[in-house]
């Protein structure tokens, strides 16, 4: 029995599939699938059942994965106590990122960051997804994730989480320059009409057919939260990831986007204007968020350490 069938075993009880688990390794299959068989031999018992069309454990294998993981977090604590000595750091860290962020370098250069930490920890692998924030911190739990970006429903922070707030602004009704919404500040009363408004109460948009981002964003969950505190469920015409795709939209009279407060000179240049939403005022809020209990590889805390840092200048400088 060596490190290596352990991690191969786990990796294919992971992926309950020898293909994708040999890709995850990137080596080829039968490798793989022969050295878990050497190792069922030495253990005297089958770990894995094969016969389904996924691959599942054994009652043997069940009891033997716990053990398996823990032998390969040993080593893995090895080489990075090691590694301290010498001043290198190794392994690897999971960023979420919520769906849009990667293209908000108007509020923080992510790929800057990145690219700074892989210039000075070369050999730390980082693998990002983007997702809901609804998604992400589901994994933060599960540990899937080490850190996320994620977009804020709620005022208070979620069970086991820490937050660190990156950005908080309002959010804002975008219409075309020829929507009613512009001009009737009391609908049952057409004289009292204002070219000039710059808020709408969340009332007005209740028949109004919205532009919003998707569910399990932050965003959305602030939208639906304050909807269902109004009385009514939004109306949502049309979904997307991207605030500014949002914009677009409604520039083309499809419906009221309901985004975050945009950009100098966006909002002109899709011929849209913005109107803040009051009654109640709603916020947009963009956080880091890591689990609370502090289970991170030196190679997350460091790049913890830089996010926390590196982001929340780029947002205030």
């Amino acid at each position: 029995m060596d490190i290596r069938q352990l991690r191969y075993f786990v990796t294919v009880a992971e992926e309950a599939n020898f293909t994708r688990a040999a890709a995850r390794l990137h080596l080829a299959q039968p490798g793989v699938s022969a050295q878990v068989r050497q190792l069922e031999r030495e253990l005297g018992h089958p770990l894995l059942d094969r016969s389904g069309r996924s691959v599942t454990l054994t009652e043997v294998g069940k009891a033997v994965l716990p053990y398996a993981r823990a032998a390969l977090g040993a080593v893995e604590a090895v080489r990075q106590i090691a590694d301290e000595f010498t001043g290198l750091l190794r392994g690897s860290v999971t960023l979420g990122l919520v769906a849009g962020a990667a293209a908000a370098a108007d509020e923080f250069d992510l790929a800057a960051v990145l690219a700074g930490f892989h210039e000075d920890h070369p050999q730390v692998e980082i693998a990002l997804t983007e997702n809901t924030s609804e998604w992400m911190l589901a994994a933060l739990h599960r540990g899937e994730l080490d850190i996320a970006l994620i977009g804020l429903a709620e005022e208070d922070a979620p069970p086991r989480i820490s937050l660190q707030v990156l950005v908080d602004e309002p959010l804002v009704a975008a219409v075309a320059p020829d929507d009613p919404l512009l001009a009737a500040i009391a609908p049952d009363d057409p004289s009292l009409t204002s070219p000039d408004r710059t808020s709408i109460p969340l009332a007005e948009l209740r028949d109004r057919p919205l532009i919003s981002l998707p569910r399990g964003t932050g965003l959305r969950g602030v939208l639906d939260r304050a909807c269902a505190q109004a009385g009514f469920r939004p109306r949502i015409a049309f979904e997307a990831a991207a605030p500014m795709f949002l914009a677009q939209l409604a520039a083309r009279g499809l419906g009221v986007a309901v985004v975050p407060a945009l950009p100098d000179g966006a909002a002109s240049a899709f011929g849209l204007r913005t109107l803040e939403i009051t009654e109640p005022r709603l916020r947009g809020r963009v956080a880091l968020a890591w689990r609370t209990d502090g289970s991170y590889s030196p190679a997350a805390t460091v790049f913890l350490d830089l996010l926390r840092t590196g982001l929340t200048t780029a947002v205030s400088g």
